[in-house]
């Protein structure tokens, strides 16, 4: 039996964290989610369970709401990359959860990457 889109996507998300999770121990996740319309993104502290920064597309205040394209991708990007320079972070280790490295993903990335996160 062919499994569902859903426990795919489920299985590529736990493969990809876990794999993370052993070799990046001690360090931030960048966890990103993206949906058909808006992109967000959070800076999380596993070892105390606590959520250091986020952004998301949802946010009036990036000129981006309720857009999922390219440009809002690198708007959250730098957004977050600005937030964690507050916060105190200067590394973190990028989970693209179950989502293909690819595009808007990628888009995200890049920007953290500019605004001075070490991904």
């Amino acid at each position: 039996m062919a499994n569902s889109k859903r426990q795919l996507f489920i299985k590529r998300r736990m493969r990809v964290r876990n794999k993370l999770r052993k070799v990046n121990a001690g360090r931030m996740r960048l966890s990103v989610h993206r949906s058909n319309k808006n992109i967000s993104v959070q800076l999380i502290d596993d070892a105390n369970s606590v959520t250091l920064a986020s952004a998301s597309s949802f946010e009036k205040g990036l000129g981006v709401v309720g857009q999922n394209n390219i440009e809002a991708a690198t708007k959250v990007g730098a957004a977050i990359a600005e937030r964690a320079k507050k916060a105190g972070v200067t590394e973190a280790y990028f989970d693209r959860g179950g989502f293909l490295f690819h595009g808007k993903v990628k888009a995200l990335a890049d920007a953290a990457r500019e605004g001075g996160l070490k991904i």
